[in-house]
């Protein structure tokens, strides 16, 4: 119980220390918030309190423990629709894999190249740490004088290194940090960053509910493009509640995200488990009221859905995400143990 009045408490300050809309636009490296993985990302984003793969690098840092020390990884304690047939034992290993490697491409809108590479290994039964890299290619601008004319080509790209942590420091409770070193660079200017992911990861007795709560991009931009000027970072607090069914093949989660940039947003999203090795995803987010136009399109702004299959020690996930008239993403995702 005091695990969860503490993740509690540290939503309720940073929700209240962070807030909200009237800083829009005023934050650096906005590729941060950009979803990176299909699985996540086809319910919607709705993904902090699932946290049960490799993309937990980059939305809740405590779920890389917790993807192989798991509640719900025996057929002896789980039946086939999440109903807990006891109650006394200890988390048991999902995999004997220590390693795990994932990988995400993207083409996101309007031509921007983008991408995730993310390596975990599991040191002992409770405690891992990870590698990650992101990365965000805006492609070749034509450049001009002060006259208009063309004078030559330029690029853009940002990228961010992660090193993560992650503790189980009981059969429920998991804690991550991942220490990021962000990049960007424009033609000639350039700048940098340092920021913490701190994340934390409750799961019930019984491995059909659990909480999450992740704070990301806390830091400060170490060099601005200009010698004068820094801006801030766009620090977001997400915290979820996940649930199985009883009795029903469905996962379902729900998000809120507080961000400092922007206004207050709602994800939900689910996925079905009875076609296994296939996994149906499903979602819906309230950020998609920024995207809308007025067009035809508006009325998709917001809905996601995908797919997922996994074979021995291989994974694919599909992803399809609507932004009303900016236009639609898809996503795919690699991962393997190994």
């Amino acid at each position: 119980m005091r695990h969860i009045i503490l993740i509690i408490m540290i939503f309720l300050f940073s929700a209240s220390a962070i807030a909200g809309g009237s800083s829009a636009g005023k934050s650096a490296y906005s590729f941060l918030k950009i979803g990176i993985s299909a699985k996540s990302q086809a319910m919607a984003g709705a993904f902090v309190a699932l946290a049960d793969d490799l993309s937990s690098l980059s939305n809740n840092p405590a779920g890389l423990t917790a993807i192989v020390y798991d509640l719900r990884g025996s057929t002896d304690y789980y039946d086939d629709f999440g109903e807990d047939e006891e109650s006394d034992i200890t988390p048991i290993v999902k995999d004997d894999k220590q390693n795990k490697f994932f990988a995400t491409y993207m083409n996101y809108l309007l031509d921007f190249q983008t991408g995730y590479l993310g390596f975990a290994r599991h040191l002992n039964d409770i405690s891992s740490f990870g590698l990650s890299i992101q990365y965000q290619d805006y492609g070749t601008f034509t450049a001009l004088d002060q006259s208009g004319n063309p004078t030559g080509t330029f690029s853009a790209y940002d990228m961010a290194f992660g090193l993560t942590y992650s503790k189980r420091f009981s059969r429920y409770f998991s804690v991550g940090v991942t220490t990021k070193f962000i990049v960007e660079k424009i033609e000639n200017y350039s700048s940098d960053a340092l920021a913490l992911d701190l994340g934390i990861l409750y799961r019930f007795d019984g491995g059909r509910t659990s909480l999450g709560l992740s704070i990301m991009n806390l830091g400060t931009q170490l060099k601005g493009l200009t010698k004068t000027h820094k801006d801030p970072l766009p620090l977001v607090v997400d915290a979820g509640l996940s649930h199985t069914l009883k009795g029903l093949p469905l996962t379902v989660n729900t998000d809120i995200t507080i961000p400092s940039d922007n206004d207050v947003y709602f994800a939900f999203g689910g996925q079905f488990e009875s076609l296994a090795p296939f996994m149906l995803r499903f979602g819906w987010s309230s950020s998609g009221a920024d995207f809308k136009t007025g067009s035809s399109k508006d009325k998709l702004g917001g809905f996601a859905g995908g797919f997922g299959y996994n074979h021995q020690n291989y994974s694919i996930d599909y992803s399809y995400s609507s932004y009303a008239d900016l236009g639609n993403v898809h996503r795919v995702t690699l991962s393997t143990d190994f």
